[in-house]
């Protein structure tokens, strides 16, 4: 078999090596102009990056046997706003693949697998929707065009298959519902997210999904600030709004190795405050004293309880994971094949 003429790298940075509130980081504010700076790297001739909320990936290609790593790292911090720590910190959190595992890496993320959420339809659209906008742009190109619609081809084959994307609940999902079914319309409620990592990400994404407006705190307005640039609402310090006393729903959601919420502090509160408060400790050690639950006006929902419905919509999944796993084994040989094909061609024809 001829050898291929070019070689396609995937640089990423994901929620698995990076807190989601310093996602935006590393995000580019405009990607077609990044696109086309990462083309002007000597060799690379085309580009498609994918950027959400929990991830900024970048597809190039070139003709080149060796891609210069460390020119990407270069292109990469000069168009976002990298602190030094982040920018030493490099060989920590960038993930690289070539070829064959860029290729299964991107069935695994068109089909859901990657995702924070399992199954999550959303990155297929967005896989959809930057890959097109990328060959409107004339970034991508005869290869990574081949590349992206046969993935997303074959993803879609495998959600239709396997179901993966059937009935799915994040712990955003279900945290929001069962506020709703507490509280009822917390639209009109004054909303509070505690945390700014993948819990708190899920939460903000369901509230957002559903229009309603909320605050984020943190244990620094920086961090708060980042989050909200990313998945929305609006940053507060955390000494104005510690005591709860101007908000309705609380959702916790930190990864403090102690009780940040305790009796003390929210009992002096209760005892002035007219209206009550739903509190939703999502932490994992849990961050909310159970003491807090005997305040009067407090509603307390603790991990146990939020734990045991995500297992229930876990367990009904586990077998569409299983075969969405196999039929991507099933399919990289013939992605393998499909572009080995396309690399035997001459890519420029008279």
């Amino acid at each position: 078999m001829a050898k291929n003429k070019f070689n396609i790298l995937n640089a990423r940075i994901t929620f698995k090596n990076v807190p989601v509130h310093k996602i935006t980081n590393y995000s580019f504010k405009d990607i077609s102009t990044a696109s086309e700076s990462f083309k002007k790297i000597n060799g690379v001739s085309e580009c498609i990056i994918i950027q959400t909320a929990s991830r900024v990936e970048i597809f190039l290609v070139s003709k080149s046997e060796y891609f210069a790593v460390e020119k990407i790292k270069e292109v990469w911090t000069s168009l976002t706003e990298l602190e030094q720590i982040d920018i030493d910190h490099w060989d920590q959190t960038l993930e690289v693949y070539m070829n064959t595992d860029v290729y299964r890496n991107l069935l695994r993320l068109a089909s859901g697998i990657e995702s924070v959420v399992v199954g999550k339809e959303e990155i297929l659209d967005e896989i959809k929707n930057m890959s097109s906008s990328a060959k409107q742009a004339g970034n991508s190109g005869k290869i990574l065009d081949k590349l992206f619609d046969s993935s997303i081809r074959i993803a879609t084959d495998i959600r239709n298959s396997t179901g993966i994307g059937i009935g799915i609940k994040s712990i955003g999902d279900i945290a929001v519902n069962l506020a709703e079914e507490k509280v009822g319309n917390i639209g009109s409620k004054k909303i509070l997210l505690m945390g700014t990592g993948e819990t708190a990400a899920m939460v903000a994404k369901c509230l957002n999904k559903q229009n309603h407006g909320f605050d984020v705190v943190s244990m620094s307005i920086e961090r708060a600030t980042s989050f909200s640039k990313t998945l929305g609402g609006n940053p507060v310090n955390f000494d104005d709004v510690i005591g709860f006393s101007k908000h309705d729903i609380v959702f916790v959601a930190t990864t403090a190795d102690t009780f940040l919420i305790t009796f003390d502090k929210i009992n002096k509160v209760m005892k002035k405050k007219k209206k009550g408060t739903l509190m939703m400790d999502l932490s994992e050690p849990r961050t909310v004293d159970e003491k807090v639950a005997t305040i009067p006006g407090i509603k307390l929902v603790n991990p146990a309880q939020i734990a045991e419905m995500i297992e229930s919509s876990t367990i009904a999944r586990k077998s569409a994971i299983s075969t969405a796993e196999e039929m991507i084994k099933e399919e990289l040989p013939i992605i393998v094949a499909t572009m080995n094909q396309l690399g035997s061609e001459p890519l420029v024809k008279a």
